[in-house]
């Protein structure tokens, strides 16, 4: 009978102390004080000091740090947009999630995990302030300061063991100062290839969790832990320089980089119309690719000749073999005013073999549209030799996405020296006396180089890439780098300007193989322009 009595006594305080705690749960989740008062507002000017110090953490970080630019007209976007921006966000969700919970749940011998409701409720977050850094690289980077107190309704349903449980979360509010990066930045649309996003320091998380209709989060101990873990597992994935990464593009195809060089060699003119009034002609031939905004290139001018023989060669840089083509134009060069366009015609570069010279006669036409009439009559022909060479896997970067890798240097290069390329990005508060028309006119060695001209621009953006082969690498040369103004206007009057030059040493280069830096114009009272250096080696 004793044993029997213990028995049921331990069943009973057992019993009990569960009943006991069920009914203590309840009613601490659901008592709620009666004697909770509305806050009193007042204006800022009159604070004590003693409240300040909290009040300056809900202040916008661009009252407080001149580094924030105020955005309100980006919190004003979201507001009218959050019914459509919730539901296309919880559409991107439900995609996500559903591959990764499908892959997760075998784990735990859980039958299903659905979300029964899933919205972000009808308040928008909002961005106290954004911080825009300019690195003079392919890339934006933004820092915007975010705060987000929503009323979500997210009940997740799951399936275990023949029972079903609900659990929904409530009251989200979300406190992060996230880095994000677009790079690289590429001339399509939507004018990048990736996004980057990363945490700059863990974020604040809180939220409520009904389980069972009651308020899990109430537990004393829980609200706490749960909040740690949720930093801890976030900051472990995404804080910087860890990042989230989004691909929006091929960036190889966007940016289309170069994947060959086009090595064409003028051969000879035949049987050219005549231009000059004493019946003779001086022809000249630019060479370019279609949908290259590199300056042409030109062979020397032939005074006098109809059947001219140059035997010039060049090299020019191909992006993209199946839609680029040739173009090439002869011209009747003239002392004094434009150039006469004697004819042209297009070599498609699809129709060239790799590594297999081919010498090609073309007919000068006056135009490229097969309907133009002007085309039946006789120009002359032109004659080429071309050989397309593409890239060796070796020759090209391995990782786009490094913006500090440099890729070898073509076959051909001299053994011992390398490749120059000079890229001339922009410049910035140029100013002319009387006229602002730049263009950079490069020095090294006594080879020259000059860019496009740009009209009426005291900040031109030339974007232009030159290149240079050397016998030896650089270490005790300079490269000149001269920016001019010509006038848009014929006249012997100012026809010319000096902007301002900048002597650049090119032993670091050899060094570091790659240097992408703004430099201050001498002889330019505020005068910047951006230059990035590039050594190619053929190892």
């Amino acid at each position: 009978m004793g044993f029997v009595s213990t028995i049921l006594g331990f069943c009973g305080f057992g019993m009990g102390s569960f009943i006991g705690l069920v009914i203590g749960y309840y009613l601490f989740i659901y008592f709620q004080p009666t004697d909770v008062k509305d806050p009193v507002i007042t204006p800022l000017a009159e604070q004590d000091s003693g409240n300040m110090p909290r009040l300056l953490p809900e202040i916008p970080l661009w009252v407080k740090n001149p580094d924030y630019d105020r955005i309100d007209w980006l919190n004003k976007f979201i507001e009218y947009m959050w019914p459509y921006l919730d539901k296309a966000i919880c559409k991107t969700a439900r995609t996500i999630a559903k591959p990764i919970i499908a892959e997760q749940i075998p784990k735990y011998k859980i039958e299903s995990v659905d979300f029964e409701t899933l919205t972000l409720g009808s308040l928008p977050p909002t961005f106290q302030g954004m911080k825009v850094y300019n690195t003079e690289e392919q890339e934006l980077i933004m820092e915007p300061s975010m705060k987000w107190a929503g009323n979500p309704n997210i009940i997740i349903a799951v399936k275990a063991f023949g029972l079903r449980a609900t659990v929904q979360v409530v009251d989200l509010q979300v406190f992060a100062n996230p880095r994000i990066t677009l790079k690289p930045l590429v001339p399509s649309f939507p004018c990048f290839a990736k996004i980057y996003v990363s945490l700059m320091e863990k974020p604040h998380v809180d939220f409520g969790l009904k389980l069972l209709g009651a308020d899990a989060m109430a537990i004393p101990g829980l609200y706490r832990f749960v909040q740690e873990l949720i930093k801890d597992q976030v900051a472990k994935m995404y804080l910087w320089p860890k990042a989230l990464e989004v691909t929006v593009m091929d960036p190889k195809q966007a940016a289309k980089r170069p994947v060959g060089m086009l090595h064409v060699k003028v051969l000879r003119a035949l049987k050219l119309k005549r231009k000059d009034l004493l019946g003779g002609a001086d022809p000249y031939v630019k060479l370019k690719l279609t949908g290259d905004k590199l300056p042409s290139k030109k062979t020397t001018v032939k005074h006098g000749n109809l059947n001219p023989e140059w035997n010039e060669e060049f090299t020019i840089v191909v992006k993209d073999p199946e839609s680029q083509a040739l173009e090439v134009l002869v011209y009747d060069w003239e002392q004094v005013g434009k150039h006469d366009k004697m004819g042209m015609n297009l070599v498609p570069l699809k129709e060239l073999t790799p590594d297999d010279p081919k010498v090609v006669t073309l007919d000068l036409l006056k135009s490229m549209d097969p309907d133009d009439e002007r085309n039946e009559k006789s120009r002359g022909q032109l004659v080429l030799e071309v050989l397309y060479k593409p890239f060796k896997d070796s020759e090209l970067p391995k990782d786009f996405e490094d913006s500090n890798a440099v890729e070898n240097a073509p076959e051909g290069t001299p053994v011992g020296g390398g490749l120059l390329v000079v890229i001339v990005h922009q410049a910035q508060d140029l100013e002319g006396k009387h006229h602002n028309n730049p263009y950079v006119h490069l020095v090294l060695k006594g080879e020259e180089k000059k860019t496009k001209t740009l009209k009426k621009s005291r900040d031109p953006r030339w974007e232009d890439e030159f290149e240079f082969m050397l016998e030896e690498p650089p270490v005790n040369d300079k490269l000149h780098v001269e920016v001019f103004s010509v006038s848009s206007k014929l006249g012997l009057l100012h026809p010319k300007e000096n902007l301002g030059y900048v002597d650049i040493g090119l032993a670091d280069v050899v060094n570091n193989r790659r240097i992408n830096q703004t430099y201050n114009l001498i002889d330019s009272k505020n005068g910047r322009i951006q230059i990035e250096l590039l050594w190619r080696t053929a190892s």
